[in-house]
């Protein structure tokens, strides 16, 4: 792991004699240090596609995977100037990110429904990042070994399972490859300032937050890459030496970072304002839960960093159930951990720590989106600071202790072979739902999500016995909130179980003034007096979710069904436009076409239909599902 890179100038403090000796078996192999660098890049691809080949045979997941791709029409258009006007104006699934869309769009484009397409290009945007990781490390520092090794530890570790092998998790990808390339753009930059590198920085660094916003932290990251590898702060330490990249003082550097900040604090504006709707599903835990898992949670991700078993795609919240000794005992152990990284002088030690530190805190539940007490998908980024600090402390200590570059590639191997092995295992977790949250059920206790989720699967099944039990237990792990209601009343009219769900939709009712929890209920109670055949009843609650949300596609539907039924065609019809201008699916347009026909507007009757056929998967199945509509 000690391989210095050829073209590194030698003069450079950490570019030491021994570093260069290390290399020289290696380097005898290779005509140049181009050729090596290209094998190195080509082994490191390939690596990481042959481990994630089988993706391919993975299909997705009922989590998140609906709303980005399956269900999405938006998304179903393909890559289109439409689809592409409303990536980069809607708020769809909590989020702002307009290329994230694209990405799905064009995945759709080329692969429809074939899971294995989506996923396989996941895997590649994989690789792409453990490449760009190994030059960006290399350009940066001037070590071969170490780039290469820090490169492959992030291609196999477990951990980042989750990030390639789940289709909605194609954000994580995408913005790292452009974090990344930003990193890579700074690198050009901080060597010979100028305006138009500076602004190739800001560009790449605004499509990496138009992908996902867990990179609003670049700025910072920024300042850590002048402390360390760039070494841009004051001047050199040994004089005579002239620096690879331009120094400045530290004023400087944090002026200069102000632009690329201004950037993620609109970023993260609209991700709060984006977000504000995913509150109706999550609990709302006190700031002092929140502060006390916190530090437990860093000290979880060290352990799956070091012995990454039992991954799983959903970690409970704790709310106040953590005990007192284990938040003092984590926190103890951050604090410990950050002195001695301060004190032990090591450049590369201190930067690494504090990028995993720093990236992660976004992540960390201080802000809280979800139920979730931690995520593996959050790691993506933040573990390359703690693979970085691993790699060159080896380094430095098998030069110490004069341990052979053989002996040190061995144990190397031996720890790049075990982490494959464990990501093998863990791909195979992700085939499907049911066997996913089965998995999860087995690796970790209380866990009310999976229960759920396990349930929502064993529904769509139609196995409603089966599934009845997850959902009890489910409830008896977690106290819902009234806004939480709203999710279970929509579980018990998939079951069938009308009054069970007009019962919970009432209870949000009483229960609170959240606007979005309150519109949803009064819809499903429109649903329920629409199944009862009390029209009145069901037209006044529609209008009430109407109230609160002109757009709400399922109350503009069940007025444009009350209308039909009546007779008043030209109402449905109007309705129904309505409709499909929010859920522009072939059903919706399938109800469109049949309310205008009975209307007598057959040209406009015969474009919904055709409209209804572009955008359909099943044609023949849409239409039975509408004529069971319109009927019954």
């Amino acid at each position: 792991m000690g391989t210095q890179s050829v073209t590194a100038p030698a003069s450079t403090a950490e570019l030491s004699g021994k570093s260069a000796k290390l290399a020289a078996p290696v380097s005898l192999l290779f005509e140049s240090p181009e050729k090596l660098r290209a094998a190195l890049s080509l082994i490191l691809v390939c690596v990481a596609l042959f481990l994630y080949g089988p993706v391919i045979h993975n299909g997705f997941i009922n989590v998140d995977d609906n709303g980005y791709v399956v269900d999405n029409t938006h998304v179903h258009q393909g890559l289109t100037l439409a689809t592409l006007r409303w990536a980069l104006t809607t708020l769809e699934c909590e989020n702002w990110h307009p290329l994230t869309w694209a990405s799905h769009a064009l995945d759709w484009q080329l692969f429809g429904p074939y899971a294995g397409g989506h996923h396989y290009l996941s895997a590649i945007l994989h690789a792409v990042n453990a490449l760009l990781v190994f030059l960006l490390l290399e350009s940066a520092t001037g070590f071969t070994g170490r780039s290469f090794f820090v490169a492959l530890l992030f291609a196999v570790h477990p951990v980042n399972v989750e990030s390639v092998a789940w289709a909605a998790e194609r954000k994580t990808l995408l913005s790292t490859m452009f974090f990344l390339l930003a990193l890579i753009a700074y690198g050009r930059y901080a060597k010979r300032p100028a305006l138009g590198r500076y602004i190739s920085v800001a560009l790449v660094y605004a499509l990496a937050l138009m992908a996902k916003p867990q990179v609003v932290t670049f700025p910072f990251v920024l300042l850590l890459w002048d402390y360390w590898p760039l070494q841009r702060f004051g001047h050199p330490q040994d004089a005579g030496i002239t620096p690879r990249f331009a120094p400045a003082p530290f004023w400087r550097l944090t002026l200069e970072k102000l632009p690329l900040l201004l950037l993620s604090a609109g970023d993260a504006w609209l991700t709060m304002l984006a977000q504000s709707n995913a509150r109706l599903y999550a609990q709302t835990y006190p700031l002092a839960a929140r502060l006390a898992n916190a530090p437990v949670a860093y000290v979880r991700y060290l352990g799956h960093a070091v012995w990454p078993v039992g991954l799983a795609p959903a970690y409970s919240h704790p709310g106040s159930g953590l005990p007192l000794w284990l938040i003092i005992a984590s926190g103890a152990f951050l604090l410990a951990a950050s002195f001695a990284a301060f004190r032990l002088g090591r450049r590369y030690l201190l930067a690494g720590w504090l990028w995993f530190l720093g990236v992660l805190v976004p992540m960390i539940g201080l802000v809280q989106v979800g139920d979730q007490a931690m995520a593996d998908r959050y790691a993506y980024i933040p573990f390359l600071g703690l693979f970085v600090a691993a790699a060159w402390m080896t380094a430095e200590a098998a030069e110490y202790w004069r341990i052979s570059p053989r002996a040190l590639a061995a144990a190397a191997s031996l720890v790049i072979v075990a982490f494959s092995l464990v990501t093998f295992r863990q791909i195979t977790y992700w085939h499907d739902s049911e066997r996913l949250w089965r998995y999860t059920l087995s690796v970790t206790n209380c866990n009310f999500m999976a229960h759920s989720y396990l349930a929502a699967v064993l529904t769509q099944e139609n196995r409603h016995e089966e599934a009845i039990q997850e959902y009890l237990a489910a409830r008896e792990l977690h106290s819902y909130p009234p806004t939480q209601a709203v999710y279970f009343a929509d579980y018990e009219f998939r079951h069938g179980h009308r009054a069970d769900a007009m019962v919970e939709a009432q209870r949000v009712l009483r229960g609170t003034t959240d606007r979005a929890a309150r519109e949803m209920a009064y819809r499903d109670l429109g649903i329920g007096y629409t199944q009862l055949a009390k029209a009145a009843e069901a037209r006044e609650n529609y209008r009430q979710a109407l109230g609160l949300e002109p757009r709400d596609p399922y109350a503009l539907m069940g007025l444009g069904l009350l209308a039909y039924r009546e007779s008043d065609f030209s109402q449905a019809a109007n309705y129904f436009s309505r409709t499909v201008a929010v859920d522009p699916s072939d059903f919706d347009f399938l109800l469109l076409g049949n309310a205008l026909e009975r209307s007598g507007q057959q040209a406009e009757a015969a474009q919904a239909f055709a409209q209804a056929k572009r955008v359909s998967r099943d044609y023949g199945e849409a239409q039975k599902k509408a004529q069971w509509f319109l009927t019954n």
